[in-house]
Order: C-alpha cells, then sequence, then structure tokens
C-alpha cells in the first residue's frame, strides 16, 4: 500500500541536503500513521539542548540508530550522518525528528517534490495551520489518571453516556444530536453546550501535528497528537475518547508561566483551544539561543519561529525624560517616574483632586506617552446611568443597513474594544490605556459586573454574561481613573476598588500642582499675578477638597482684556457660592479678585519691609 502515497521530501538546517520518505497506510504503536526515512537521507550530526525534554522518544530512537549503526559518518555527505538502511518510524513527525535533530511538525515538514505537504494527503476535515488544545481529565477521577497519559502516550476526554460508533470526524450537528439523545436530563443545556464543543474538537477539529497540553500537580506538560480519535471502553466501563500524543518528559511550573498563558488555562471547561497563546506554549522550555540558531538554520524565520519572537516581544514602557516633564510643567522627573512605576506594577491608578488640578489632562498625555500614540488611549466618562451594558458590552438596537429592520444585536463597548485591539498578536507588545474621566461618578460594581475580580486577579478570565465567551484583560491594557474629591463622592468608593487601584492625589497644596501656574507663566512669559493670586485665595480655603486648581488660569481667554475678571465671576467664585451654600459667605468679599489684590500686596509689602530691616541690622 506504499503506493497510495508520493515521495516526500525534508529540507535539512542551514540550506543542507534533502531527505527522503515513504508514508505507510499501517498505523504505530501510538495510534499514528507510520513513515520511513528511506536509505541514504541526510541527518543532521548534533541535537538542540532541549530536544531530549520536548520530543524525548524521537531522541531515543536518534540515539539509538546511532548507536546501532544505522545513523553514521560517511565519506558521501562531509559535516553530515547518513541513514545507512529504511527506518520505520511511528510517526511522521518522529521521522523528522531523528534527522535534524529537535522537535518538528512532520505533517507539515515532508512535502512532495511539488511543495505539497504531507498534511494535505491525510483524511482531515479541518483545514489551516496546526492548532493548540488543553485537555483535562473530564472524569474528575484522580491525578493518577492524567499521569497514565504521560506514561502512556494518550489523552483521553470522558464520554460516560456517548453512544458507541460515533464516526472519527463528525460534524459538530452529529454531535449535538447524539449529546441530546444519549445525555437527555443528564444534563443541563449549558453543560451539553460544553460537552457538544469538547466532543466535536476532539473528534474533528484536533488533528496529528497539533499540540495539546495537560496540567499535572500544578505543572504544564505539552505534547503533540500522533494520531486520529477512537472510542473507547475505560477501566471502569465509562466510555471515553482517545487519542495518541507523544509527551514531552518536562513539565513547566504553573506559577512561572506567562500571564496570557495562564489566562487561557484559568478556562475551567474540559477542552480549551490554546491557539490564541500558540507562540508561547511553543516557546516552552526553548531558549533565546536555541531559537536564533533554528531561525538561522532555516536561513530565515519560520512560521513558528516568528509566532515565538513576536510572544516573547517585552512589554515596555518609555522613560519620562525632560521634554516630557516641560511639556507637562512637572515640577520633578523623579514623581513621573514614580507614577510610570506605579502604573506598571498596579496597571490601574487614579488621579484625584478638586477640580481644575488637570487630572483629566494629565492622564491623556502621560497614556499617549507611554503607549506610543493617541491610538493607543481611549477616554469614557461615567456618569450616574452608565451600565455594564454600555461600558463592557450588551445588546442594543440596531439598524439593518438592507432590511432597514430594527433588532437587538450584541455589540462591544469600549472596553471590549480596546481589550480585543490590546490582545491581538502584534500588539502585546505595546501598551494600551483606557482613562476613564470621573470613575467616582457611576455605580461601579454595576458597571464593571465580573469585571471587578479581573481588575486584581489579572491571570485568571471569566464567563461573560452576554457573550457567554471566556475572557481575560490583557497584561498590556493599563487603566487610569480621575476622581473629583469636591463632590464628596470619592467618600463612598469601596476598599474593593481602592484594592484594585493606586491613588495618585493631584491638589493645590502639593506638587506637581501647587507650583503648576506660576511654571506655566514664566513658561509663557507673562506676568505671575494669577499664580499669586491663586496662592492667596486657596490660602482663605479651610477645605482642601474645595481648593481650586490652576487649569482655570491656564486658558487664552484668561489673558485677553477682561479675561482674568470676567473668569473670576463666571468661574471660580460660582464654585465657592456652592461650597459656601447656607453660610452666609459674602464669597465677593472674601474671594473677589479686588480683595486678594490688596492682600497680595500687602504681603508683598510686609515681605519687602522685612528684607529691608534684615539688610540694616547690624
Amino acid at each position: 500500500m506504499a503506493e497510495a502515497y508520493p515521495e516526500f521530501l525534508l529540507s535539512l538546517p542551514y540550506g543542507g541536503p534533502v531527505a527522503r520518505g515513504r508514508l505507510l497506510t499501517e498505523k504505530g504503536t501510538n495510534g499514528s500513521q507510520k513513515m520511513v526515512v528511506l536509505a541514504g537521507s541526510p541527518a543532521r550530526p548534533d541535537v538542540v539542548p532541549s530536544f531530549p525534554l520536548r520530543m524525548p522518544s524521537s531522541h531515543r530512537l536518534r540515539e539509538r540508530l546511532i548507536t546501532e549503526g544505522v545513523i553514521a559518518k560517511t565519506s558521501t555527505r562531509p559535516g553530515w550522518l547518513e541513514v545507512l538502511r529504511d527506518v520505520e518510524c511511528n510517526s511522521p513527525s518522529a521521522a523528522a525528528e531523528i534527522l535534524v535533530g529537535r522537535s518538528s511538525n512532520g505533517w507539515l515538514a515532508w512535502k512532495t517534490a511539488a511543495g505539497r505537504p504531507l498534511a494535505d494527503f491525510l483524511e482531515q476535515t479541518w483545514p489551516g495551520p496546526s492548532r493548540v488544545w488543553l485537555v483535562r481529565d473530564s472524569g474528575g477521577t484522580s491525578l493518577d489518571l492524567v499521569r497514565v497519559w504521560l506514561e502512556e502516550g494518550r489523552v483521553i476526554l470522558a464520554a460516560d453516556r456517548l453512544r458507541q460508533g460515533v464516526p472519527p470526524r463528525a460534524s459538530k450537528e452529529q454531535v449535538r444530536t447524539f449529546v441530546d439523545e444519549d445525555y437527555g436530563a443528564a444534563v443541563t443545556y449549558s453543560e451539553k453546550a460544553q460537552l457538544v464543543e469538547g466532543f466535536h474538537a476532539f473528534l474533528s477539529r484536533m488533528r496529528p501535528g497539533d499540540s495539546v497540553c495537560t496540567l499535572v500537580d500544578n505543572r504544564l506538560y505539552v505534547g503533540e497528537i500522533t494520531g486520529d480519535a477512537e472510542q473507547i471502553t475505560l477501566e471502569d466501563g465509562r466510555s471515553g475518547l482517545r487519542r495518541p500524543v507523544e509527551w514531552g518528559s518536562e513539565g513547566y511550573a504553573y506559577e512561572e508561566l506567562p500571564e496570557e498563558l495562564q489566562q487561557k488555562l484559568s478556562v475551567r471547561d474540559d477542552v480549551v483551544d490554546l491557539t490564541a497563546v500558540k507562540g508561547i506554549v511553543d516557546g516552552l522550555g526553548v531558549s533565546d539561543e536555541e531559537l536564533a540558531r533554528a531561525a538561522e538554520e532555516s536561513t530565515g524565520i519560520s512560521g513558528i519561529e516568528a509566532s515565538v519572537l513576536t510572544a516573547r516581544r517585552e512589554l515596555e514602557f518609555p522613560e519620562p525624560d525632560e521634554k516630557l516633564r516641560t511639556r507637562l510643567n512637572v515640577d520633578r522627573l523623579s514623581w513621573l517616574r514614580e507614577v510610570r512605576d506605579l502604573l506598571w506594577d498596579e496597571r490601574q491608578l487614579i488621579f484625584y483632586g478638586p477640580p481644575g488640578t488637570g487630572k483629566t489632562y494629565l492622564a491623556q498625555e502621560l497614556a499617549e506617552f507611554l503607549g506610543g500614540g493617541p491610538e493607543r488611549v481611549k477616554l469614557v466618562q461615567f456618569h450616574p446611568s452608565y451600565a455594564y451594558e454600555d461600558f463592557f458590552e450588551g445588546f442594543r438596537p440596531q439598524e439593518d443597513p438592507q432590511t432597514r429592520e430594527v433588532a437587538f444585536r450584541l455589540t462591544a463597548g469600549p472596553l471590549r474594544e480596546l481589550a480585543d485591539l490590546a490582545s491581538r498578536e502584534s500588539n502585546r507588545h505595546i501598551p494600551h490605556f483606557l482613562i476613564i474621566d470621573e470613575i467616582n461618578r457611576a455605580n461601579l460594581a454595576k458597571v464593571f459586573g465580573e469585571l471587578y475580580f479581573l481588575l486584581e486577579y489579572r491571570n485568571k478570565s471569566v464567563r461573560l454574561t452576554y457573550s457567554n465567551e471566556d475572557f481575560a484583560l490583557p497584561r498590556n491594557l493599563f487603566v487610569i481613573g480621575t476622581m473629583n474629591t469636591a463632590d464628596r463622592s470619592i467618600a463612598l468608593v469601596d476598599a474593593a476598588m481602592r484594592r484594585r487601584f493606586a491613588f495618585v492625589e493631584l491638589s493645590p497644596r502639593i506638587e506637581p500642582t501647587s507650583g503648576l501656574l506660576r511654571r506655566w507663566l514664566t513658561g509663557e512669559g507673562k506676568d505671575t499675578e494669577p499664580a499669586d493670586l491663586l496662592e492667596a485665595l486657596n490660602a482663605r480655603i479651610d477645605d482642601v477638597d474645595f481648593r481650586i486648581g490652576p487649569s482655570y488660569l491656564m486658558k487664552p481667554g484668561v489673558y485677553r482684556e477682561g479675561g482674568l475678571a470676567r473668569t473670576w465671576r463666571t468661574k471660580i467664585l460660582p464654585l465657592l457660592e456652592e461650597h459656601h451654600y447656607g453660610e452666609g459667605v459674602d464669597v465677593e468679599r472674601r474671594y473677589g479678585l479686588a480683595t486678594l489684590r490688596a492682600a497680595v500686596a500687602a504681603r508683598k509689602a510686609t515681605g519687602t519691609a522685612a528684607a529691608e530691616e534684615r539688610t540694616d541690622t547690624p
């Protein structure tokens, strides 16, 4: 039956010679179709360091063949080893790996002379590149069963009530019918949906060459699926679905895994598609040096190597510099660096203080600087009627552009849109910022819903209310909120919210806000009288939450003829009228421009007299 398939070729690293192989119809001990490496094929003289750990059975086979002299040095291939007789391997991947000395997806690496991969000649119904899967012991028995998977080279999905004779590549509609009929009222409708997804993925979407993961003793093990699914009867009499797997010998500690992978692993389904983090899984146990060497051997970056390199790109914040400090009129560069570090560590930060202290402006400018541009910053403003459906996702009426009919459709809100943008593979190393203006004016528990949990546990995922999808906040998504302390609503922020955010005060009584107006006026070449007046004003306001911020006096209209008096009368005094409402305070007399100018003049005169007295003292 060897004639059923054409001859396949495998190019060795560094533009080396080409090996020849033949796919067999019979299956090996692990359930995969066997492949024969033909005599005369070249083999690499060394292996990469991770090869014994990632592909232990292929490594053992290669070592045995070298010991037996089947793979040896010859005069016909200087610098390479040579296969001296036909070698039968359990799978196309094993046949490729004994030649190249590292893990290899044989279903894609072996190709015909016309360039068609071996996978095209197998009976598969799910096209496209290889995928990555997580499979748990859905029977909930014990860790011992999963350890048996590793020892015996298999993965099993419990299917207690599923009838015998289910076709190995059944359609989802077929699987849905089987589950409805076989499980009946024994499970809930949501459990049925999960069973359908899991069974269909295991039977029809998985294919040889895909990677599969499982968790044992809080360690992640990774292997390669080497054959088709088959239905079996377990030792306890239950039905099950089984696939052969070549497992790596090294497990990776869960707590040391990258955050994006932990998020996916926290999904509680029995079968989880991990393809979104394939680059991370492919890179486990592979050093940067090995990756660079693989790229060099291939005389270019392959798809797998490019995916791993993309996944390893570090998320970074630029360092605040003097140019930024000058533009923001901040007194100390160290203050900006501290805010940057707080954002990096906590990922959620709130600027709070009285009105006019530049909270929103600072949040926007800082986010655009750290994110590299305004396209990575989204601003929303909370208000009392703001809800989860506005913020994250919900059903909203939308008109069909063709039928003109209005129907309720699931629509993404600003957080969902930004999270989807930040989680794209090409964006994962770039910071993205959500700015929530007046964050304390909404009912936060109502707006955030189940997302409240994710603000603190960034390495977890939750099942969403409307779309029923699993969602996690990307590690490169940062949140900056602003709070106005003048309306006292900050006192209503509960301990849970305070625990999830770092709080940074912006107040006229402390830097960088206290001297901001004077620095800005000096930089603009203007008279510093407005700064003197603002300081005199705030000195008369006992409640620090009602002191006036400098931004009211940092607008062009203030410095046109009559602008200062107009701004004082229409912007500043009304705030103080509200503050003293019902107290019988004459606001104009206490805080008016004439009163403050007299106070400033008296203070300067007192200061001048005191200075002259010190000069005259012998």
